[in-house]
């Protein structure tokens, strides 16, 4: 009886994985006109020009294309090198896409020499593909896991995992992976020798090639898989006793297309026609079928349908009677199945010998015994083995996750602890730099009352001169003036002489008296008045302040006054701020500003109102960021205190302007 389940690598339907970015060194429409053996020197040049190349997702990407490309042309040992080199650049890259998919064909290369390891490795890819929501690519995995428990004769849990996968799959469009789970869940019940359950997952995958035609897939390649379902079908039917079913869709399938496009499934159908046949007792032409069959994929080399069409044949010719046919057959397919390590099949060919070589029949039967209690030893460590391998699997995981929860945790203490030596820090740097802060602003009111003090004393020196002033210019204009005029009086009483000399020498006298008097007059009235300079003591001062920052600093300070009005008329408590604001502002200008040119300027308008600009073109600074630092804000309480206007604009990269208003009307003692 020959079974035919339908397993598929998803690794070779994936070369097609989306990348975004096409690389130029990976040219799939030429490679695959290429020849196996032009083939494996391109991709070897590929993977020689990948080393020079830095880690990034095209490169990846590119590992994972060749490895698909060595595994198509059954390099499997060059496909499993580039598949762990993109298993290791996604890990190093955290790229949480390619390394499940790199795990996936890992397990792809292990699948038929390193079962246990294939089974390590999809399970691996399962779990990632589970955090990642990914269901389509988690049942792929668990259909690759159950391929490997099948292969091991783990029917009860490839059942298990199959389910899972179902389960999975659920609400996914992917009809082919769907229809190869139905067909290896009806392999595996068939193998568990539940046959009506089989047969209804069969059917079931049937239904999935109706899908995959409505979805536009390839019409060839649904008519294989649907003459290897009815093949799965009519062993089914040939197990039940219901040979003439099996017949009847079995001819069905038999075609000279079938033959021309799959000749390796039309020798499948043609051996289980010759089966059915056989064991229906029709022998007409089974025969020349099954040696048709046979000679179809021995031209082939397919040494698995070799093995199931020499058995076929050593049980036709014990049908008929011809012992020395049979047991030849069945030698060689014994030898076959040893070859290819088919445990099934071994058993099998040794217990038809066993029958029929008479001579030889204890020796087949003890081979028999010896081979079943080895399979049956193998399979109990297989199981006991995926059990540990999920099993060490689940162990590390919850290691790590322990791992993960310790780290998390010192991670958040040691982030506390730095969170409250910062804080501490600037507490004491808060700390510190109020206490500076008021130092500075005890240090400035110090200033203003030494300030204030001296301009008092000075207005009260200025009071004493002014009356002493007065008191001189009055006992001038009343005393002198006086006498000189009585002087000037008498000398014209001499006028009556009328001697031409002396009246000549009397009009010199008036005159000079004239002058003396004028003279007098003109300096009572400036004494009365006071000088130039020293109504303009604060122009000289605020001169003299910016002066002075020649020693201190490269920037140019030009003081501009409209000469408009006197400070003798302005109030000391504005000349005292202004004075400081200025202070301020040029001090702030030479340390911050690097300005090569600042113009200070006071105007005086509508007799009442006094403006103060400080322009500089220095680097400027940004206003969301520093506009409320220490040197401006004391510059804005100087004005508010006296109800002025405070205005900043500065850009970075355009200087910096500075514009206060005061009225002079507003402030009352």
């Amino acid at each position: 009886m020959l079974l035919i389940p339908f397993f598929f690598s998803c690794q070779k339907k994936h070369s097609d994985v989306s990348a975004k970015n096409k690389t130029i060194i990976f040219d799939k429409s030429y490679l695959d006109g290429l020849k196996k053996n032009e083939k494996e020197k391109y991709l070897d040049s590929l993977g020689d020009l990948l080393k020079s190349k830095e880690n990034d997702s095209v490169v990846r990407e590119v590992y994972l294309k060749a490895a698909t490309e060595y595994y198509n042309i059954d390099n499997l040992e060059k496909s499993l090198s580039f598949s762990l080199k993109a298993l290791k650049l996604s890990k190093q890259a955290g790229d949480s896409v390619r390394i499940p998919k790199a795990l996936f064909y890992v397990g792809d290369c292990y699948q038929n020499s390193k079962r246990d390891s294939a089974y390590f490795y999809y399970l691996q890819a399962e779990k990632i593909y589970y955090k990642l929501h990914d269901f389509d690519n988690m049942g792929s995995m668990l259909f690759n896991k159950a391929h490997v428990l099948f292969y091991d004769g783990n029917y009860v849990e490839c059942e298990v995992q199959i389910s899972k996968a179902l389960l999975y799959l659920k609400k996914s469009t992917n009809y082919r992976l769907i229809y190869a789970c139905n067909t290896l869940m009806g392999n595996c019940l068939e193998k568990l020798v539940n046959y009506d359950e089989a047969l209804r997952y069969h059917n079931l995958a049937l239904r999935d090639l109706e899908k995959m035609k409505s979805s536009g897939k390839d019409k060839d390649e649904i008519n294989n898989y649907n003459v290897s379902s009815v093949i799965n079908i009519c062993n089914l039917y040939d197990l039940k006793g219901e040979f003439s079913k099996s017949i009847e869709k079995l001819q069905s399938l038999l075609s000279e297309d079938l033959k021309k496009k799959s000749p390796r499934l039309y020798a499948n159908v043609l051996s289980n026609l010759a089966y059915s046949k056989m064991k229906n007792g029709n022998y007409r032409n089974v025969d020349s079928m099954f040696f048709e069959s046979l000679r179809i994929v021995d031209s082939m080399g397919v040494e698995s349908d070799i093995l199931y069409k020499k058995i076929h044949i050593g049980e036709y010719f014990l049908t008929q009677k011809d012992t020395i046919k049979s047991v030849q057959s069945l030698k060689e397919a014994n030898q076959l199945a040893i070859k290819i390590k088919n445990s099934n099949e071994i058993l099998s060919s040794l217990k038809l010998l066993s029958k029929l070589d008479k001579s030889n029949s204890f020796f087949y039967a003890n081979e028999y015994i010896k081979v079943s209690d080895s399979i049956n030893r193998v399979q109990q460590n297989a199981h006991n083995k995926y059990a540990r391998i999920e099993y060490e699997t689940s162990r590390i995981e919850d290691e790590n996750k322990i791992l993960t929860k310790e780290n998390f945790y010192i991670l958040i203490f040691s982030f506390g602890l730095v969170l409250v030596l910062i804080v501490v820090i600037v507490l004491r740097y808060l700390k510190y730099r109020n206490k500076e802060l008021q130092f500075v602003k005890k240090q400035q009111r110090a200033n203003d009352e030494i300030y204030k003090l001296l301009t008092e004393q000075n207005k009260k020196i200025d009071i004493a001169k002014e009356n002493e002033k007065a008191r001189i210019a009055k006992e001038l204009h009343d005393g002198v003036m006086n006498k000189i005029y009585g002087v000037r009086m008498n000398l014209g009483f001499f006028n009556s002489i009328m001697d031409e000399k002396t009246i000549e020498k009397r009009k010199v006298y008036i005159s000079e008296l004239q002058n003396i008097e004028s003279e007098i007059r003109m300096i009572a009235h400036d004494l009365k008045r006071g000088s130039f300079i020293e109504g303009n003591d604060f122009n000289i001062l605020l001169s003299s302040l910016i002066e002075n920052q020649k020693e201190y600093t490269n920037t140019k300070f030009k003081y501009l006054n409209d000469g408009m009005f006197e400070w003798t008329t302005i109030e000391n408590i504005y000349k005292i701020n202004l004075y400081r604001i200025i202070q301020e502002a040029i001090l702030n200008i030479s340390k911050y500003a690097n300005a090569k040119n600042c113009d200070v300027l006071i105007q005086r308008k509508d007799n009442y109102l006094l403006h103060l600009t400080i322009s500089d073109n220095g680097d400027g600074f940004d206003m969301k960021i520093k506009n409320n630092g220490i040197g401006l804000s004391n510059m804005k309480e100087r004005v508010h205190s006296l109800k002025g206007q405070f205005k900043i604009d500065s850009k970075i990269g355009e200087g910096t302007k500075i514009e206060i208003v005061f009225n002079l009307q507003t402030l009352s003692y």
